[in-house]
């Protein structure tokens, strides 16, 4: 019998392949790509010196690209090639997009079949998309695998070029990436808004009126005709930059006073305006939106969404999850427009189904958009069985987004009303503007109100919105039916103070929609784009906000006084579209790398003046790393970034450690010399210790004020010529001040109870154990064997009898916030090792174990978002990395290495352009 060789990227995609498939297929697992470009400490001694040497890739020979077969994929590749010597087809079924085409290519490349090879493409893993799929295939596309080598050898030049320069000016380790470096300017951009930012004060008011038994409040908007200030109406620079009353307290209060004692009838309608109210369905979600709503909505992190979207799209509940495409099928159209009439009736659905259309710049394949699979939608109720909370809610949120896109819009009326009130002469004083307020004052407030008749796709789903600078908080109001000419009571008026605010920071979801709307990198690359800047040390993450640091202010103006071009925004977005020409074939990939690296012809946009990248970065001479690497502050006081992390540093050469949790808009000179006091401290001897004979020390560190030993060197003797022995160095032992405790101000006794700790409280009477109390990365806790409690407040630690310890732990454990932090997370048992799973707090951060393997949280992610699944995910990564090794010195050998131990296998471009053919 005839025996047919699936191929798809992970082993789940392929299970659930295998189940729509009869006997007569094989269905593996390549597990991503099977090969890739080496690190050239990775290449044959032979080639090392040779034109593949720096990159891997030989830029004088039509960018030809030397690739290997990844050492974890070795055991892969072998059982691929034994099934497909059993088989008569070979069907290459990765994903449908560029990264999918090029696995696609380079299985090609190294399985060398010679039986029929088709390539089977689906957006969907349902029963029907499978065969649909079959009967349908076609060749390997020769244009998107050239678009996404170009982009993988764009970005092996660009960080090869330009991460040096980082290493020398500023901080060994660093990496600079063609879109991960405009992504962390667009976030330093935000930063430097922030900071230039000057707060200005403004008041306004509110009136209170009644008719009719009706009540409701208005908002206070004209003087004699001209508006009051609001926030939007002053610069960053605090300057009123519109006209318009700047109204002060004292005007606010007295202007308050007065509305208010207008009483009955001391208001009337000017004017009532209704107008009819509109509101049309978001459009289905694209890659970028998904990871953008979802972040407002569920509070996620990009990583997470395309983490769940992936083993919804594997195991067949949504189709393919890397879309930049808004389109559904006729299929799909017609299952949203069913279920919506069937849920909500037959006049939620519009007569003619709707259309949506891509408008996002630079969009790339045209996959359908993200939606629930299969001709026919399943509910969230009907899959709730299988999912998981995360996954059922990220299935709950595409679902209703589809179906919400097939529904009618929402209709309904907007009411607007403007009031008029007058005060007569010499009833008002005060200054606006540095204007006196006198005389006759004609005041106006409007008000609006929204009434829905017809909700239409709000049954179903409302899109969330992103944070926005300026707001009105007050909720739509139900407003009385009035016409011109009423006459309204006031009830009572009320004048409010505000501060304008900077900018707000950007999100993981807003920061990915200011990267599509710019045109920058792709949607499925935002993810793991935001993961490497955190990861790196470019960002925190505050919450929901990406903070810059230091070492990111750093690397972007290195970046953008030396290479501009490579993170202008604009720059980035012309290479993307470039990009996308060569996946349709309307542009050479070659000629396009020789313009970009070479500066060679016109195909694309040059790096600098007539040069290519390469010339550019030769030419850059020398860069004064200190200045790169220092921010003025203001009256003589620098921000610098040292080996160590920032620091500040004053003309009379006095520093300050800048502690971590302060972003860099919140350091301004009143700050500054607030940590040049701490740094007087810094250093400062507090006694000795009478049980060891150390002197104690109080330090500012980077993460805070903290006490150590100071151990001294031990001398060396001069009686003996023999070589000592190495001992090993004794550890000091260290404790973080309290946030109660000053540097200025602790004591040695203070600092001797903080080196102390854990302090052992004493043995529970029924079980024998100590108790002991701490201070955890989440607070002050007590811990008893596995068990553990929160404390109320630091100094418990100290003072906790054992009597209260017992009782603390008779309680039961609150869970939530209140919860006690060691472990810092529970979950099941790993489903390999059978072991339960938590999140511990190390010595080094938050870790996951099972009790036997251990693997740090990465930094990208938070111990409040990780997913069980994300964390079995984690540890069974870590074991088959296996464990670690450690380095021993290397044997010399005289053996000869053959070529048949060579694992790569150079492409030409001639077998390359023959494979593509195929």
């Amino acid at each position: 019998m005839a025996k047919k060789l699936v191929i798809v990227e992970s082993p789940a995609k392929a299970k659930t392949i295998a189940n729509y498939l009869g006997e007569d297929y094989t269905v593996k697992a390549s597990v991503g790509h099977i090969r890739d470009l080496p690190q050239p400490s990775e290449l044959p001694a032979d080639m090392k010196k040779g034109p593949y040497g720096k990159f891997a890739v030989d830029v004088e020979n039509d960018f030809d690209a030397y690739y290997v077969v990844s050492s974890d994929k070795k055991k892969v590749v072998t059982e691929l090639k034994k099934l497909l010597k059993e088989s008569d087809e070979l069907y290459l079924a990765t994903d449908e997009d560029r990264e999918g085409e090029a696995i696609a290519w380079h299985l090609l490349q190294v399985l060398k079949p010679k039986v029929p090879v088709k390539r089977m493409v689906f957006h969907e893993i349902t029963k029907e998309a499978i065969g649909r799929a079959l009967e349908n295939t076609r060749d390997v596309d020769a244009a998107l695998v050239d678009a996404q080598e170009t982009r993988r050898i764009l970005d092996r030049l660009v960080g090869y070029e330009v991460s040096p320069v980082l290493w020398r000016k500023v901080a060994p380790g660093l990496s600079a990436g063609r879109v991960q470096s405009v992504a962390t300017r667009l976030v330093v951009d935000r930063e430097r808004e922030r900071m230039r930012h000057v707060s200005a004060s403004y008041w306004d008011l509110d009136a209170d009126f009644t008719v009719s038994g009706t009540d409701f409040t208005a908002k206070v908007s004209h003087l004699n005709g001209v508006r009051i200030a609001s926030g939007r109406d002053f610069s960053d620079n605090g300057q009123l930059s519109a006209e318009a009353w700047h109204l002060d307290e004292d005007s606010a209060q007295a202007l308050a006073v007065k509305l208010a004692a207008l009483g009955a009838s001391g208001a009337f309608v000017e004017g009532a305006m209704q107008k009819p109210y509109t509101r049309r369905p978001a459009a289905p979600f694209t890659t970028s939106t998904l990871q953008q709503e979802a972040g407002r909505k569920l509070k996620w992190n990009a990583r997470d969404t395309m983490r769940t979207a992936q083993f919804l799209y594997e195991n067949g509940y949504i189709t393919y999850m890397r879309t930049d495409s808004t389109a559904l099928s006729a299929e799909a159209t017609k299952a949203a427009r069913a279920q919506a009439k069937s849920l909500f009736g037959a006049d939620s659905v519009p007569a003619q189904p709707r259309v949506y259309a891509k408008k996002a710049k630079g969009a790339q394949e045209a996959h359908e958009a993200i939606r629930p699979a299969g001709d026919h939608f399943r509910t969230p109720d009907q899959v709730a069985s299988a999912l998981n909370p995360s996954q059922l809610a990220l299935y709950d949120l595409i679902w209703k987004r589809t179906i919400a896109s097939q529904m009618t819009d929402a209709t309904g009326t907007t009411d607007t009303l403007t009031i008029g009130m007058d005060l007569p002469a010499s009833e008002v004083a005060g200054t606006a503007l540095g204007k006196e307020i006198s005389g006759e004052l004609h005041v106006n407030a409007t008000v609006s109100g929204t009434v829905i008749t017809h909700r239409g796709f709000l049954a179903a789903y409302e899109e969330g919105r992103d944070e926005k600078r300026y707001e009105d908080a007050r909720e739509d109001q139900r407003l009385p039916k009035l016409v011109q000419g009423d006459v309204l009571d006031v009830t009572g008026a009320q004048a409010s103070g505000h501060q304008t605010t900077p900018p707000p920071r950007y999100t993981e979801a807003s920061l990915v929609k200011a990267m599509e709307d710019r045109g920058i990198g792709r949607p499925s690359t935002y993810a793991a784009t935001i993961s490497v800047i955190v990861d790196r040390g470019y960002v925190n993450k505050r919450g929901q906000a990406l903070v810059p640091t230091w070492l990111a202010f750093s690397v972007v103006r290195l970046l953008e006084e030396n290479l501009g071009r490579l993170v202008d925004y604009d720059f980035t977005a012309t290479m993307e579209a470039d990009l996308d020409r060569i996946a349709t074939g309307e542009a050479d990939r070659v000629k396009w790398l020789q313009s970009f690296y070479l500066g060679e012809g016109n195909a694309a946009p040059l790096v600098g003046e007539n040069q290519g990248l390469r010339e550019k970065v030769d030419s850059l001479g020398e860069i004064d790393a200190r200045a790169v690497n220092s921010m003025e502050l203001g009256e003589g006081v620098t921000v610098r970034v040292g080996k160590f992390g920032p620091y500040l540093e004053r003309e009379d050469g006095k520093r300050a450690n800048i502690p971590f949790e302060i972003a860099p808009d919140e350091l301004d000179l009143a700050k500054a010399e607030e940590l040049f006091a701490v740094a007087e401290n810094d250093g400062r001897i507090l006694g000795t210790d009478p049980a060891t004979g150390y002197e104690i020390q109080a330090l500012a560190g980077r993460f805070g004020p903290y006490v150590t030993e100071v151990i001294p060197e031990p001398a060396e003797s001069e009686e003996s010529e023999k070589p000592k022995k190495k001992t090993a160095k004794i550890k000091p032992r260290t404790g973080s001040l309290f946030k109660s405790m000053d540097l200025a101000t602790i004591t040695l006794e203070q600092a001797l109870q903080l080196l102390d700790l854990p302090r052992v409280v004493g043995t529970h009477p029924e079980s024998g154990e100590e108790i002991t109390t701490q201070n955890g990365r989440f607070g002050p806790y007590l811990k008893h064997g596995t068990d553990s409690r929160s404390l109320e407040t630091e100094e418990q630690i100290f003072t906790l009898t054992l009597e209260e310890a017992v009782a603390i732990l008779a309680q039961p454990k609150v869970r939530g916030r209140a919860a006690a932090k060691p472990p810092l997370r529970e979950f099941d048992d790993d489903p390999e090792s059978g072991k339960k799973v938590t999140i511990k707090d190390g010595r080094f951060g938050p870790y996951i174990t099972d009790g036997v393997t251990n693997i740090t949280v990465p930094r990208s992610e938070t111990v409040e978002t990780i997913t069980q699944e994300r964390a079995f995910e984690l540890l069974a990564e870590k074991r088959a990395k296996g464990p670690v090794k450690r380095k021993t010195a290397a044997k010399k050998t005289t053996a000869k290495k053959t070529t048949a131990k060579k694992t790569a296998t150079k492409k030409t471009t001639a077998k390359k352009t023959a494979a593509k053919k195929a």
